[in-house]
């Protein structure tokens, strides 16, 4: 039993982190969606990106001729001092619309 608690421990930690990243990716992968869907509409896509990105996210819109991309990138809290950062990203790409005044990032 003593030496299995702290595997126990250990792996309790690791699937909370998983879960934490899974769920963080998820609100950026959304955050980019908005932030692309946004920008082809021809509003600032940037702080759409800002309103659905989770807490401590960056917000990135890049326009190149017909297309719009938008990333967006922030940081898991892992269970520990000692533990690693990690950063999760998503990305989404959207068509400009027709007719609208220019994209803006």
């Amino acid at each position: 039993m003593a030496a299995g608690l702290p595997a126990l421990v250990l792996l309790l930690a690791a699937g909370l982190t998983a879960v934490g990243a899974v769920t963080t990716r998820a609100g950026c992968l959304d955050a980019a969606r908005e932030a692309a869907l946004a920008a082809a509409r021809g509003e600032p896509g940037s702080a759409a990106g800002g309103r659905h990105a989770p807490g401590g996210a960056e917000v990135s819109v890049t326009v190149s001729g017909d297309r719009v991309t938008a990333t967006v990138r922030a940081p898991v809290r892992t269970l520990g001092a000692r533990l690693p950062r990690i950063t999760v990203s998503a990305t989404a790409v959207a068509a400009v619309e027709p007719g609208t005044p220019g994209p803006r990032p």
